[in-house]
């Protein structure tokens, strides 16, 4: 199921990513399926899979933007206020 974007001006989606996530979902499942099929290493399909949930788009949001917005207003970045006192 393809949805198309509001006007051209959103990004375009397929099922609940971004087609970039899908991308990058793709090949980093063939990375990690040929890591386990020689190696036996599950940690590439672990990081894949993690990277999938963690892009799961709903209402425009993603838990990975959610996560790094959090961040950045709690620890990342300086928050600055300006307490004014105005006598009207």
């Amino acid at each position: 199921m393809y949805i198309y974007p509001d006007n051209l001006k959103s990004k375009a989606v397929m099922w609940l990513w971004e087609l970039k996530d899908i991308g990058i979902l793709a090949i980093g499942a063939i990375i990690s399926i040929l890591a386990l099929t020689q190696t036996g290493l599950m940690l590439p399909l672990a990081v894949t899979a993690g990277y999938g949930f963690l892009t799961i788009r709903l209402d425009e949001m993603s838990i990975m933007m959610f996560i790094r917005n959090a961040w950045n207003y709690f620890a990342g970045i300086q928050q600055f206020y300006e307490w004014r006192y105005t006598d009207e």
